[in-house]
């Protein structure tokens, strides 16, 4: 059997298994004995790109090996702080989305084109951080802001994807929030507002650590992951292949937030 090698954003971690993509994200969301519900969000890493003298690769022809019995082995834990760091941009190969119970979504990195800059934006962060935040950066600037080792609070590399807002993006002051499903709307209006009227920083802190899963449908866009030297978007499909392709995937993260 082989062993594939994939990076979990939540929590992060590498790992090495024996399960192919689609039946370890099925593994992650709902354990193997089906008792335990949640989401998960990793990449698969392609290890001959990965820098041997961080991660203990030599171990994965060791233990990822099947169990006695035969069955493959699910998980061989190769590293749970600072993963994403060390795992270079060009390793990442497809990012996957799994509902809480346990249907796969793989998304393919596609290139990104840049956004004006006169806009508002809402950000959930995933790795290594975890804040919701609004910014008057489009994704690519932010990037470059987050990563910048210069300022005094940075990281060495993101993974966020950014959230709808509708017309809160140009009006914050005045637009309509009913259809927007996050709690807590006056606040986040607030934050826009501060920050698009008074504050001189690039961005603004909503709630400081991630307290509920994502609702994949309140997704804009896709996912991104990058650093200094550059950025990987990891777009969505449209809501028509979201409603037939990909409709087992799409109808579970409906039904699990009430979508």
């Amino acid at each position: 059997m082989s062993a594939y090698l994939y990076l979990s954003l939540i929590p992060e971690a590498l790992v090495a298994s024996m399960l192919p993509p689609e039946e370890f994200g099925n593994y992650l969301a709902v354990g193997s004995r089906k008792r335990t519900r949640g989401q998960a969000l990793f990449f698969e890493v392609d290890a001959a790109l990965l820098p041997k003298n961080y991660f203990p690769l030599d171990e994965i022809s060791k233990r990822c090996v099947p169990h006695e019995d035969g069955t493959p082995r699910r998980s061989v834990y190769l590293s749970i702080y600072r993963a994403l760091e060390h795992v270079p941009l060009a390793a990442l190969k497809k990012l996957y989305l799994v509902t809480e119970d346990g249907k796969v979504l793989g998304l393919d990195a596609q290139s990104y084109e840049t956004e004006p800059a006169d806009e508002l934006h809402l950000y959930q962060e995933f790795c290594p951080v975890h804040p919701r935040v609004v910014s008057k950066l489009n994704p690519t600037a932010f990037v470059k802001f987050i990563t910048d080792q210069s300022q005094p609070v940075s990281v060495p590399r993101i993974v966020f994807c950014e959230l709808v807002l509708r017309d809160l993006r140009t009006d914050p002051d005045n637009a309509n929030v009913d259809d927007l499903p996050y709690t807590n709307l006056n606040h986040l209006r607030d934050c826009l507002k501060e920050l698009k009227h008074k504050y001189s920083t690039p961005t603004k802190t909503v709630i400081r650590q991630m307290t509920h899963e994502v609702l994949f449908r309140t997704i804009r866009g896709g996912f991104f992951v990058g650093d200094q030297t550059g950025l990987k978007y990891y777009p969505l499909p449209s809501r028509d292949v979201l409603e037939t392709t990909c409709y087992h995937w799409w109808r579970s993260a409906l039904i699990a937030y009430g979508g």
